[in-house]
């Protein structure tokens, strides 16, 4: 039992549930992404529509999270590449803290830039 709280407990343990969580919430806005786009077969204005509601605030908080998760699932995704297709290294082991300060990194610069 005392093994499997330390198992749980390493940063490589976090990586995969960031890097799965991310992946699963991706899949699941990407309906609605296919919606959205779906909206300017119908019209201009429906897009149009669309459009002024994704300038709320809320949209755009939301929208800083999807850039998030985007990031966070590439830069998972990268670290998972290296792990698997170079030899292992001691320098691998900080792959995880680049992954999650290139995810926060991209976020931050994105809700700069969106504000």
């Amino acid at each position: 039992m005392k093994n499997d709280f330390r198992a749980r407990n390493h940063p490589a343990y976090w990586a995969f549930i960031v890097h799965r969580a991310s992946g699963l919430l991706l899949a699941i806005f990407l309906p609605f992404h296919f919606w959205a786009l779906g909206q300017a077969l119908h019209s201009a204005e429906a897009l149009d529509g669309f459009l002024r509601w994704t300038e709320y605030p809320l949209v755009k908080f939301a929208e800083t999270g999807l850039v998030l998760l985007l990031a966070a699932h590439l830069a998972g995704g990268a670290r998972l590449l290296m792990l698997e297709f170079l030899a292992w290294r001691d320098w691998q082991q900080s792959l995880l803290a680049i992954a999650a300060a290139v995810s926060l990194a991209v976020g931050l610069a994105f809700a700069l830039n969106v504000v």
